[in-house]
């Protein structure tokens, strides 16, 4: 059993040595935990310094004749309270592996400013601006494969037809919003990213069936993203990037609390494309430590979360009882640590609905095998877009439909209004 060593030795050893290695073999201990010490220690008040760290010092006089001067508090707190929680905090900093240091030290990001782009929430406008467009992706499941023969060929998909969508998803975002509305001005674009953007192994049959391992298939799906961002920035000039990882990308068996983002490959894929633009002046992101993102868009404020954590539904209502009832659940919360919000944006259900102060997205990939097996309504490759008003809220909201008729097996319709005709 390791001996136990007292505050007046360790700081001992400290003023006679300085430096950890020799404290550390000193006292028989590693040199990491002489740093920790050496931090609680500081947090409580205590100065560590030695008078000549260049000399070992061999001779040096026992603790005990040491002066007390010389581990005496360099500041005196009376509160034995906050000396405790000075101690504590200064032990999580020095053994937390935490989002942050990861993404400043290891990722290479730099701090991301607090407060949004101005841009984002400036009301100066003149007639012709629309508001600020938000395009929110998610679901893409990118390596997943959905084989037609199995859901009686009403969908498809595989890593070339993913290609394929996000392409055309930008490019319809584009037309919708400049063709659309022909003389339209955006001072720029969200482009909200809502998690389970890979497919995956959390599960044997995806760790089966999907088209490449996660390593590539994240790979891929980076070049991807950036090429969207890229694209949206060349056309409106800027872009936001909140992101929020889903459940799909995780490493874990289970979805975690603490930490959900470390064992996110849906984080990692976020962190390297703020990295890939961090010199576009173009370009923001969000990417917060926890499951939701909030952020305003004039006057109006959004949360933004992937959804996996409202559960239940039945056959009639589907899945607006638990959304609506996990919708009930967030406000409350938010609202009791000042962070209300006005309307709640998620993916993970698969299916696009639109409305004030909910909205919920569809996804890239489609139609699946899952949902066939379950019965549960046919649902088109769509991701929701709409527009924020500086004065009036969301007013425009469109749905962006990045399969084709000749994936559905259907047809355009020739008129552009027609009746029912009897048998």
């Amino acid at each position: 059993m390791a001996t136990k060593i007292n505050e007046a030795d360790f700081v001992a050893a400290w003023v006679d040595l300085g430096s950890a290695s020799k404290v550390a073999k000193r006292l028989g201990i590693t040199e990491r935990a002489v740093h920790d010490r050496a931090a609680r220690l500081r947090a409580k008040g205590y100065e560590l310094t030695c008078a000549d760290p260049r000399s070992p010092n061999r001779g040096a006089t026992p603790a005990a004749k040491r002066p007390v001067a010389a581990v005496e508090p360099a500041t005196q707190v009376a509160d034995p309270e906050v000396k405790a929680l000075r101690a504590q905090l200064a032990a999580m900093k020095g053994n937390e592996l935490d989002a942050e240091y990861v993404k400043r030290k290891i990722i290479g990001l730099s701090r991301a400013p607090v407060e949004p782009p101005d841009w984002l929430v400036r009301r100066g406008f003149d007639g012709k601006v629309l508001g600020v467009p938000t395009l929110f992706a998610s679901d893409w499941h990118w390596a997943e494969v959905v084989d037609p023969q199995q859901i009686n060929g009403v969908n498809e998909y595989n890593l070339a037809i993913a290609h394929r969508r996000a392409r055309r998803m930008i490019e319809k975002t584009v037309m919708l919003l400049r063709d659309c509305f022909a003389g339209a001005k955006y001072p720029g674009i969200v482009f909200a990213l809502g998690g389970d953007m890979v497919s995956g192994d959390i599960h044997d049959e995806l760790a089966v069936s999907n088209e490449v391992d996660i390593m590539p298939c994240v790979i891929d799906l980076i070049g991807v993203l950036a090429w969207c961002i890229r694209a949206l920035a060349d056309e409106f000039g800027q872009v936001f990037v909140p992101c929020v990882s889903g459940n799909h990308g995780r490493n874990t068996v289970k979805i975690r609390a603490k930490g959900r983002n470390h064992t996110s490959f849906d984080w990692l894929a976020y962190c390297m494309l703020a990295r890939e633009f961090a010199n576009d002046p173009r370009v923001h992101f969000l990417i917060p430590d926890g499951p939701d993102a909030y952020y305003r868009v004039y006057g109006t404020r959004y949360l933004l979360t992937h959804g996996d954590q409202f559960r239940g539904g039945d056959g009639m209502i589907g899945a607006l009882g638990p959304i609506i009832r996990g919708d009930h659940k967030k406000r409350s919360r938010a609202g009791q640590v000042d962070m209300a919000y006005d309307v709640l944006l998620l993916g993970h259900w698969h299916q696009l609905i639109q409305l004030q102060r909910l909205i919920v997205n569809g996804s890239l990939k489609g139609y699946d095998e899952y949902a066939y097996s379950n019965n549960f309504g046919f649902e088109r490759a769509r991701q929701a877009l709409w527009i924020t008003h500086p004065e009036h809220g969301i007013t425009f909201s469109m749905a962006v439909n990045v399969d084709d008729d000749s994936e559905r097996g259907g047809g355009a319709a020739s008129e552009w209004v027609s009746l029912q005709k009897a048998a």
